[in-house]
C-alpha cells in the first residue's frame, strides 16, 4: 500500500456508514407501512363484518379502531351493505429521514347485510 492512500479506507468507511444505516432505517420505516397498511384492512373488514352482523356504527368503529389504533373508521349501512372505510397515517422515522412525508394509508370494506 502507498504511503499517501493510508488513510483512504477509513475515509470511504466513514462516509460509507452513516448512507449505509439511512438505507437500513428507510427499509425499516417501509416495512412498518407495510405492517401498518396490513392492519387498516383487517380494521376495514372487521368494522364492516360487525355492521353486517346489526352492531351499532359507533360500536363497528370502536371494533376497527382497536384493531387498527390511532386510524380513523367511518361505517355506513346503504342499499343492504355494510360500507367502512378506514385511514391511518404513518410518519417517517426521525434522523436523516426526518424531511419525509407522513404516509396516508387507505382501506375499504363492503359486506351484504345479513338476516331479513
Amino acid at each position: 500500500m502507498r504511503r499517501d492512500q493510508r488513510g483512504a479506507v477509513t475515509a470511504e468507511l466513514a462516509l460509507g456508514i452513516p448512507l449505509l444505516l439511512a438505507l437500513t432505517w428507510g427499509l425499516v420505516w417501509l416495512l412498518s407501512v407495510g405492517e401498518a397498511q396490513v392492519r387498516v384492512v383487517d380494521a376495514a373488514r372487521e368494522a364492516a363484518r360487525a355492521a353486517a352482523r346489526g352492531e351499532a356504527p359507533a360500536a363497528c368503529a370502536a371494533r376497527g379502531e382497536q384493531v387498527a389504533p390511532g386510524s380513523t373508521v367511518v361505517v355506513s349501512l346503504t342499499g343492504g351493505e355494510a360500507v367502512s372505510t378506514v385511514t391511518a397515517s404513518v410518519g417517517p422515522p426521525g434522523g436523516l429521514l426526518g424531511f419525509l412525508p407522513s404516509v396516508r394509508l387507505r382501506a375499504r370494506a363492503v359486506s351484504a347485510a345479513e338476516g331479513p
